[in-house]
């Protein structure tokens, strides 16, 4: 087996290196099969994050987000106006505002997730065999165990 000069087979190397590209064009995809409300990156990123961490200040989420309160700022704005997040009072803090997903920012993000999954759904069956399909969920499955580790 080669290893390269950091101790790690060029097997490994290539591996690594093709699961990053691979993974890349798959998010541009899934990002091209449900994006048609224009969001930008960074409004998607935070609206991903409210969905999956739950309410937040502003500036919770601009450090987490690691941008300036300002930018976050911006980006809470656009969502408010396309009324995908919610603001209320901090109930441990009335000087502060928490934000959440609106009812409207998560059907928005159930729609953008169902058709990423339909598009690829309808590729897979389209363009693969079933034991084509049976290898990739073995390979997802190894995926999966890389990504605990």
């Amino acid at each position: 087996m080669a290893e390269t000069p950091g101790g790690v087979s060029a097997s490994a190397v290539r591996a690594a290196h093709e699961i990053r590209v691979v993974v890349g064009r798959l998010r541009r995809r899934f990002k091209e099969a449900y994006d048609n409300e224009q969001l930008t990156p960074s409004q998607t990123s935070v609206l991903s994050r409210l969905s999956k961490e739950g309410p937040a200040s502003a500036s919770a989420l601009a450090a987490a987000e690691r941008v300036r309160p300002q930018s976050m700022a911006a980006t809470l704005a656009a969502l408010d106006e396309r009324g995908l997040i919610q603001r209320r009072p901090d109930p441990g803090d009335g000087r502060r505002q928490l934000v959440s997903v609106s009812d409207a920012g998560g059907a928005f993000l159930d729609d953008k997730r169902r058709a990423g999954e339909e598009w690829l759904a309808r590729a897979l069956e389209s363009g693969y065999t079933e034991a084509e399909r049976e290898t990739i969920l073995e390979a997802l499955a190894l995926l999966d165990r890389l990504s605990r580790a």
